[in-house]
């Protein structure tokens, strides 16, 4: 590949490309670095750094330690990141199971489920549950690509948050929600109201 950097410098820009986004895959980081795939995946190996998929798991694995109004097995895609009543990211692949086999679209309900577990992992409540939502697709989403959920509490009144989820894939908005989420007091819940 033609004006690639001296591997120590291209080295340096890899490292500083993840610590940046970690969740860039081995083809986004070759095309940056404009070399080959192989040569990314040697040059992650040499410094010790590894697949996104790893990557995702372990700042998975920290943000899941924070919600507790939902269990991790619930949510769909990987939680990414998480700041308790203020916001959420979640990443989704789109893999062969969740797309209609003759056109290899997404079935818009794991579009939705994306949004709407993240929209009440963000609450900080032992019991979040969705009282309402307005949603709007604005693409299809295809087979192989992967879905950026971002959420983020644009309002609350008393237990009553409501949340603005918008979905990408790359810098396109495919999905928008506004999700109305309530806190439900499970002790009193539980002693019948």
């Amino acid at each position: 590949m033609a004006n690639r950097p001296p591997k120590e410098e291209r080295q340096r820009i890899l490292k500083e490309k993840i610590s940046q986004d970690p969740f860039l895959t081995d083809e986004e980081l070759a095309d940056m670095l404009r070399v080959s795939i192989p040569t990314v995946r040697l040059d992650r190996r040499e410094l010790g750094i590894p697949e996104v998929r790893k990557r995702v798991k372990k700042v998975a694995e920290d943000s899941y330690t924070q919600i507790k109004s939902i269990r991790y097995e619930e949510i769909i895609g990987e939680l990414i990141d998480v700041d308790l009543n203020v916001e959420g990211l979640s990443i989704l692949e789109v893999t062969p199971e969740m797309v209609f086999h003759r056109t290899k679209i997404v079935r818009g309900h794991y579009i939705f489920a994306q949004a709407n577990s993240l929209a009440v992992a963000i609450v900080n409540a032992d019991v979040a549950l969705t009282g309402a939502a307005r949603i709007r697709y604005r693409r299809p989403v295809y087979l192989g690509e992967r879905l950026i959920a971002k959420a983020r509490v644009i309002g609350q009144n008393s237990n009553r948050y409501t949340i603005r989820v918008s979905t990408r894939v790359e810098n396109e908005e495919v999905f928008s929600g506004k999700f109305v989420i309530v806190a439900v007091d499970r002790q009193k819940d539980e002693n019948g109201g």
